[in-house]
């Protein structure tokens, strides 16, 4: 096994009359359609550094198997809205692992979206870190304790939002952050 050295974030929106061609083009709007993708769970490895799709992609072969956290929805229901979102959250201390999360949903914006899978991200490194906090409390809240804390320095997401396509075509969202390395 290895411990990736680079983690890349994409996205993408495919629609296709039958389902699985959605996802395809989904896939290839990403960048990503031409690797064999296995989900993991949702650790960030120590030391990884986060490049640019561009950069990230430029290092893996066709048909290279690619690890990888991936949100995803699909649809058939004309204008209804779906959202696939990735959070991250990065620990201060140098040589710790953050948390990736994957969230997926309907009637969100990509905002909306993106806010809830960075907090769940962050809160599980938080809980992690010993960092005390109320989950009642909205996000802005807990993240402010969580900076304050000095443990959480970063966090961040990557989200696609769409549209149920019209005439019974499916439509997919995804999110993912591809690990190289």
């Amino acid at each position: 096994m290895y411990v990736p050295r680079y983690m890349l974030f994409t996205k993408g929106v495919g629609i296709a009359r039958e389902k699985l061609s959605s996802f395809e083009n989904a896939l290839r709007e990403a960048g990503i359609a031409h690797l064999n993708l296995v989900s993991v769970s949702s650790i960030f490895p120590p030391h990884c550094q986060i490049v640019k799709p561009k950069k990230g992609l430029a290092l893996l072969e066709p048909g290279e198997i690619t690890h990888c956290v991936m949100a995803r929805e699909q649809i058939n229901e004309p204008g209804r809205r779906i959202v696939a979102s990735i959070g991250l959250a990065l620990p201060a201390e140098k040589g710790r692992y953050g948390y990736l999360s994957e969230h997926h949903g309907f009637g969100q914006t990509e905002l909306e979206a993106g806010e809830y899978a960075e907090d769940l991200a962050a809160s599980m490194l938080a809980n992690t870190l010993g960092i005390e906090f109320d989950p009642g409390k909205d996000y802005d809240e807990r993240r402010e304790i969580y900076r304050m804390s000095g443990k959480i320095v970063e966090s961040q997401h990557i989200s696609q939002a769409a549209t149920g396509h019209e005439g019974g075509y499916w439509t997919t969202v995804i999110a993912a952050a591809l690990f190289v390395k």
